[in-house]
């Protein structure tokens, strides 16, 4: 059984990776685009601004982690994984239900090829449009947050997903 904590920049494949997965392996995903898009559907009347909402849809999908693991589920968590405090709390919930905890950072720092897969995609409200800053891009896409003391897989998002789906499933067998 794992945990794995998906990470990377919207766009650059976390959720087509994370279905794939959970089609090979059996676990279940769970997608922050869509809690927070229900959330805001539901809310966004009621004077909730979106940073809450986001808050409220992380708490969520970490009891529903919390949940899954306690039920004998492998469970995905297809976020971008902004937050120390998201990293910590994954460790802390593999730990507790004595489960493999699993990092994959979907690496693509191609301003051109994120902004084509934006504007290509069935777009949900809670997803962005388009990159707004090349200069934060840059930033978030080399400082993305990772556990220091697990070993973490990056895998190259601008390559097909046949050519490194099989290192991704090796690694989640890893002990």
């Amino acid at each position: 059984m794992f945990f794995l904590q998906m990470s990377g920049f919207p766009g650059a494949g976390k959720s087509t990776l994370a279905r794939k997965i959970a089609a090979s392996t059996g676990s279940i995903v769970l997608d922050h685009d869509i809690v927070k898009t229900a959330m805001i559907e539901a809310l966004n009347e009621k004077g909730m601004d979106s940073k809450e909402m986001g808050q409220v849809s992380y708490s969520i999908e970490w009891a529903l982690v919390d949940f899954h693991l306690s039920q004998g589920h492998s469970v995905i968590l297809d976020s971008p994984c902004f937050y120390v405090e998201g990293v910590e709390k994954g460790l802390s919930l593999s730990k507790k239900h004595n489960v493999k905890y699993k990092y994959v950072e979907c690496y693509l720092n191609d301003v051109n090829e994120i902004d084509r897969r934006l504007h290509q995609r069935k777009r949900m409200i809670s997803q962005i449009e388009k990159v707004v800053s090349k200069d934060a891009f840059h930033h978030w896409v080399n400082n993305s947050k990772k556990p220091s003391d697990v070993k973490c897989l990056v895998v190259d998002t601008k390559k097909p997903l046949e050519s490194y789906i099989h290192k991704v499933v090796d690694y989640l067998n890893e002990p």
